[in-house]
Formats: C-alpha cells, sequence, structure tokens
C-alpha cells in the first residue's frame, strides 16, 4: 500500500495538477507564470520573456539576441499586441496611477518602469529582474492580464529614469505581448 501511494504522489509531483501554469512548491504558495515570444521589427522571433509571480513579486526572465549591443530601456506597455515594425500597437506605458515616467522623476513612475537591459558585443541580452509594482491576477487595477493585456517592449536607447513619457528611450525595436 505504501509503494502505491508513494507513486501516485510521487505522479503527482511529476506531473503536476491544477490549471495551466500554476504550480504548487512546498511552502503552499501558488505561482503563476506566462511567457511570449520577443519579436523584432521584422516581426521575426529573436528570443523570449517570462514571467513568473509569486509572494514576493514577480520576476521577469528576458532572454534574446540579435538586438544591438549597449543599455537598453525597457518598459511594459498598456496592450497585448505586437504589430512590427514599430510596436504603435503596445501602446502607452502601462500607468494605472497616472504617474509620470522614470524611478529618478519626483512625480513618477509608472508602474510599468523597469530597469534598462545590458545587451552584449554578440547581441545577446539574458536578463533577470524582479518588481512588485503589478500582478499577474486578473481583476486588479495593477493587472497587466487585464482585457486587452500588455506587452513588454525593447527600446532603442537607455532610459534616462527621468524624461516623461518614455525616459528618451528612443523608437521600439522589439516586443513580446502578453494576453489572458
Amino acid at each position: 500500500m505504501f509503494i502505491v501511494m508513494f507513486t501516485v504522489s510521487l505522479l503527482l509531483l511529476v506531473t503536476g495538477c491544477g490549471k495551466k501554469g500554476a504550480w504548487l512548491p512546498v511552502s503552499g504558495d501558488i505561482s503563476e507564470t506566462v511567457a511570449a515570444p520577443i519579436l523584432n521589427a521584422e516581426g521575426e522571433k529573436i528570443g523570449e520573456a517570462t514571467f513568473d509571480e509569486s509572494k514576493d513579486g514577480i520576476t521577469i526572465k528576458i532572454i534574446a539576441e540579435g538586438l544591438p549591443p549597449g543599455l537598453h530601456g525597457t518598459h511594459i506597455h498598456e496592450k497585448g499586441e505586437c504589430t512590427p515594425p514599430g510596436f504603435e500597437s503596445a501602446g502607452a506605458h502601462f500607468n494605472p496611477t497616472h504617474k509620470q515616467h522614470g524611478f529618478d522623476n519626483l512625480k513618477g513612475f509608472h508602474l510599468g518602469d523597469l530597469p534598462n537591459v545590458v545587451v552584449d558585443y554578440d547581441g545577446k541580452v539574458k536578463a533577470k529582474m524582479t518588481t512588485d509594482e503589478f500582478t499577474l491576477k486578473p481583476n486588479l487595477e495593477n493587472s497587466i492580464l487585464d482585457n486587452d493585456g500588455s506587452a513588454l517592449v525593447i527600446h532603442e536607447d537607455m532610459d534616462d529614469y527621468k524624461t516623461d513619457p518614455s525616459g528618451n528611450s528612443g523608437k521600439r525595436i522589439a516586443c513580446a505581448a502578453f494576453n489572458q
């Protein structure tokens, strides 16, 4: 009997149970994960963005290639649409609190403001950041998975963290759309 119970428990642990994207860690906390392909201005997939929410906030992972080397502003935009080449379809920055842009702006910041990412000389980026400014939980004012979704956008230039509305970060060069 013990072997049967152990086997069933192990099977549930390995295969998972519950809804897709959710898992039950040892602590008993539910974690939600969403992922989306990152597209370049030609509409080609160049990487992936992953958002993993736990009780400590959202961990964002960005892995991409084919980008220009240097610092690049990254932001969450208000719509889950990534229409190349300019990704204007993603709308403005995610800003449900109606603040100005930038971590260093005395009137700021947008909930969708994120740190700059570093693209290496080979055009690759592998970045990880954490925020508790927004959520993946639906029906909350600060949810990025609302009716029209949201997008992670990588900009051409670095974000100066103070200039409204976008930190002088230049045109949009890559985009990942997240929807419910």
